[in-house]
């Protein structure tokens, strides 16, 4: 194959020895004996390649101290006062130089210290470069000479060294005597800024106490601080005729207690004044720091299974640390610390005992059910209470466990299997409504009532700021219905109950002594009895806020967690001896509502009338009466007797029967109920009778077949 068109137009490339270049590698680099690193003298002559490193170096150092001179000069002209701080500008090295000097570092024995080696080495053009360079750092400068030489000397900057600082004299003294002038004052300033700050943060005024509602919201607020207010507001409060200001009222200090103890604890304002006005200022204090820290850890022992004896020495050996919880009750033990989970020990799971808050005890003992008794609890969720009066009732009789929620029904029948009580019935029903309807005669009757939770806070914080004005008018209203559906569903007759224990786990007095006394006047049939708790507890309030309760309202009791350590619990004991007013459960209670006030109700047509859902007064052949001898609390006939045509309806069609014989329909529409009862029976008699016949035939054919 011939030369290409290429390489005749171009011809051969040149070699690179031909170039001038010279490869060696780096392994082929002759090692030099120290013999070899002695100095050149000026005969040699030198090689202008190995000084290349070298004269970047110095070239790179000199224009780093040029551009940090031409800032430092910039500064000066646009703040001659100010302190001039400039960071130093390095020389830049690339990856290559770095490469280079690597390879030539041992290379380079030119002594650089040396300035008459140096220049021997260099060449003609770059002896002359580097003259040029010396002049030009010497002279190059923003300003003139001149212009620098009347600049004055001496002056402080934080970015020159220490030796700056000059020995005074006259020409520096007036420029140092006016900075040191204005440091002070900069202090100065700053520390009285300072004291401002303190001031605005703390909100202490000469009194010490109030302070402007805009500077408060200005600045984060200081907890520690607004605690030590607050604490020092209870105690102007509490002895105001000799601590208070006289320029301050008594509102005003409240005002602000109320806006710290919201800051402090979390509370909405609306929930903070309506517990606040609960107590004095000091017990108010102790209650809203009792509700930053939990109840005690209580459970409560099985009387079924075992005592409480046993079962603390179970849990001793354990490692549980525990005691009774105290005189007031045999059954529960307070725990201090634990080794194990509690909720999962054998003794838990066997049964043994049950996680249960100590206030909780209380509405069961109130109650005092006895043995064979037909008990009701209208919110039986989780289950605590109704195995309690289980244990307490030693399985006999019956206990109606009722919880409108199914969701929390399933918790309550695991609990009930758990703790081994064989008497208790779960049903699922809205207990306004389906009471007395449903279900009536009951000897005693627990009603646990939903409330706000205001006694739990220690326990759930959310109540804090969940709660509002309307929850505190919605909740009463519910509480008020079911309570007078428990009472007339409690059967008056019964010899050793008629009594319903109301309670909850709120103190407000809306939820509390407001519902009681609403019953009180709509059912003049119940009173309130002691609820034989004996001397442990708070007495309930008799009047609150200009309000008048019932005389024996102090029978009632109040439990509060900076008192007595528990829960907040309120609980009431009625006794029922009478029969309710007629057409109340009827009107008022099966649909919910309460509005049955006396026994005496209005004529309507010269007939007796009840009170329907309305409101409006109907006779009472729209109404079921209650008969005052009636023991569970009134049933209606026709419609039993509808229920129970329907069943037998059912059991025909079944069993491929006409369902319209039940009630006579396909013969006569006037046919009585005992014909028709009869007329099933027949047709009983026949299918039986069909029966037998169809026994006889298949035992014919069975022998037939043997004998083949």
């Amino acid at each position: 194959m011939g030369v290409g068109n290429r390489m005749k137009k171009q011809g051969m490339p040149m070699s690179l020895a031909e170039l001038g270049i010279d490869r060696k590698r780096k392994s082929e680099k002759p090692q030099r004996s120290s013999s070899a690193k002695k100095r050149r003298t000026s005969d040699e002559e030198p090689e202008p390649t190995k000084l290349v490193k070298l004269d970047r170096a110095l070239r790179q150092e000199r224009e780093a101290k040029l551009v940090t001179k031409q800032r430092k000069q910039k500064q000066r002209l646009v703040n001659p006062d100010a302190q001039i701080t400039v960071p130093p500008v390095f020389p830049t090295t690339t990856e290559d130089d770095v490469e280079d000097e690597a390879d030539d570092i041992e290379e380079m024995i030119v002594d650089e210290d040396d300035p008459e080696i140096r220049e021997a080495s260099l060449s003609e053009d770059q002896l002359e470069e580097l003259a040029q360079a010396e002049e030009a750092e010497e002279s190059d400068s923003v300003f003139n000479t001149d212009e620098e030489e009347q600049q004055p000397k001496g002056m402080f900057s934080e970015d020159e060294d220490s030796d700056a600082l000059e020995t005074l004299n006259a020409a520096n003294i007036e420029g140092l005597s006016r900075k040191l002038d204005q440091e002070q004052a900069q202090v100065e300033a700053e520390a009285e800024q300072e004291l401002q700050d303190d001031a605005l943060q703390t909100n202490i005024a000469e009194d010490g106490l109030l302070d402007d509602e805009d500077q408060m919201n200005m600045l984060a607020p200081d907890l520690k601080l607004i605690h030590s207010r607050i604490t020092e507001t209870v105690r102007v409060l509490t002895n105001f005729s000799k601590t208070a200001d006289k320029t301050r009222s008594r509102a005003e200090y409240t005002q602000q207690l109320l806006k710290d103890i919201c800051i402090y604890y979390g509370y909405t304002p609306y929930l903070a004044e309506k517990l606040f006005d609960l107590f004095s200022p000091d017990e108010a204090f102790a209650f809203f720091e009792a509700n930053e820290t939990p109840r005690p850890v209580v459970i409560r022992t099985n009387t079924l299974r075992t005592n409480r004896r046993t079962l603390a020495q179970a849990l001793i050996n354990r490692g549980v640390q525990l005691q009774p919880v105290g005189k007031w009750s045999k059954v529960g033990l307070q725990i201090f610390e634990s080794t194990v989970p509690l909720g999962a020990t054998p003794e838990y799971l066997a049964g043994h005992y049950i996680l249960q808050a100590a206030s909780s005890f209380l509405p069961v003992m109130a109650l005092a059910p006895q043995e064979n008794e037909r008990i009701l609890d209208m919110a039986a969720a989780p289950g605590g209470k109704t195995t309690y009066i289980s244990a307490l009732m030693r399985n006999t009789g019956s206990v109606f466990a009722n919880d409108a929620n199914r969701a929390r029904a399933k918790g309550l029948i695991g609990n009930i299997h758990r703790l081994g009580c064989k008497n208790v019935i779960v049903c699922n029903y809205e207990a306004q409504k389906a009471f007395p309807k449903i279900l009536a005669g009951f000897d005693r009757i627990l009603l646990d009532a939903p409330c706000s939770g205001t006694g739990v806070i220690g326990k759930d914080p959310s109540v804090k700021t969940s709660k509002n004005e309307r929850d505190f008018l919605a909740l009463p209203h519910m509480q008020k219905q079911l309570l007078l559906s428990a009472i007339d569903s409690v059967d008056h007759h019964s010899k050793t109950g008629g009594y319903i224990v109301y309670s909850t786990c709120s103190v407000t007095v809306e939820e509390n002594e407001q519902v009681v006394q609403y019953v009180l006047r709509k059912r003049p049939n119940v009173h309130i009895v002691d609820t034989g708790l004996g001397s442990f507890g708070t007495p309930g309030f008799t009047a609150y806020q200009g309000k008048r309760f019932d005389d024996k309202m102090n029978l009632t009791r109040r439990y509060f967690p900076h008192r007595e350590n528990v829960d907040g619990f309120f609980v009431c004991k009625l006794k029922k001896t009478g029969p309710s007013p007629t057409g109340a459960a009827a009107a008022g209670q099966i649909n919910g509502t309460a509005e049955a006030d006396s026994v005496k109700l209005p004529i309507v047509n010269g007939k007796k009338a009840t009170t329907s859902t309305n409101g409006k007064a109907t006779s009472d052949e729209d109404a079921m009466e209650v008969a005052p001898d009636d023991e569970f609390g009134g049933f209606d006939d026709e419609a039993d007797q509808a229920l129970i045509d329907k069943a037998q309806k059912k059991w025909l069609k079944a069993r491929g029967l006409d369902p319209n014989m039940a009630d006579g329909k396909s013969k006569s529409k006037s046919a009585t109920q005992p014909e028709v009862n009869g007329k099933v029976s027949e047709v009983k008699a026949q299918v039986v009778s069909a029966g037998k016949e169809t026994q006889k035939l298949s035992k014919v054919k069975s022998k037939q077949k043997q004998k083949k």
